[in-house]
């Protein structure tokens, strides 16, 4: 993983956002830059948002997510079935998220390789405390900051169909479509591809 990534909260503003995540995607696509995306989707309230503080506060994260998308993998979204879209959103959250990746990479992969499939509040609970003992910044957060932090990735986990509903304490795993999943070890991603369970 890139160590450039400093660990951020932004996610606490941001979460899945599958359907903002197409639209930005599409504006991209027909060339608008990010100042034009921007005052198009607060003048035309394209997120159909009722606090403007709501739109304010995921766009930037969006945004991320979207640059780290190639002309191919922004093809892949306007074109290709939801379960891609989901695979594509939840790969460009690990690339603009050093948190959330190692959160895949050290908690989910681990898992999905030792066929333990059991996934309860307790493991985002000890993954944090890790984290805070062992990272200054992230031990200066609030708690109510880690709280939204693991409503958030529990809320992820249940958007991709990694787990099945509210309450489930089971993981599944996601299908990354062949091409998408060759596309992305390509490009030099397979430690992402691998912390999705792939």
């Amino acid at each position: 993983m890139k160590n450039e990534l400093e660990y951020s909260a932004a996610l606490t503003g941001a979460s899945f956002l599958l359907y903002e995540f197409k639209q930005i995607v599409r504006l991209k696509d027909q060339g608008l830059t990010d100042k034009e995306i921007r005052t198009k989707v607060i003048k035309e309230n394209l997120f159909q948002y009722e606090k403007l503080s709501s739109i304010q506060r995921g766009l930037p994260s969006l945004l991320r997510r979207v640059h780290t998308l190639d002309d191919i993998l922004r093809k892949y979204v306007l074109e290709e079935s939801l379960e891609v879209v989901k695979v594509i959103n939840l790969y460009a959250i690990m690339k603009t998220d050093r948190l959330f990746f190692e959160f895949m990479n050290e908690v989910i992969k681990e898992k999905l390789e030792t066929n333990n499939y059991l996934f309860e509040k307790k493991d985002l609970n000890t993954y944090f405390t890790v984290k805070v003992e062992q990272h200054e910044d992230i031990a200066q957060w609030t708690e109510k900051t880690i709280q939204k932090l693991k409503q958030v990735y529990h809320k992820i986990l249940l958007e991709t169909g990694m787990l099945q509903h509210k309450g489930s304490v089971e993981l599944n795993r996601i299908y990354i479509d062949n091409q998408l999943k060759r596309y992305l070890i390509e490009l030099g991603d397979a430690p992402f591809v691998q912390a999705m369970g792939a």
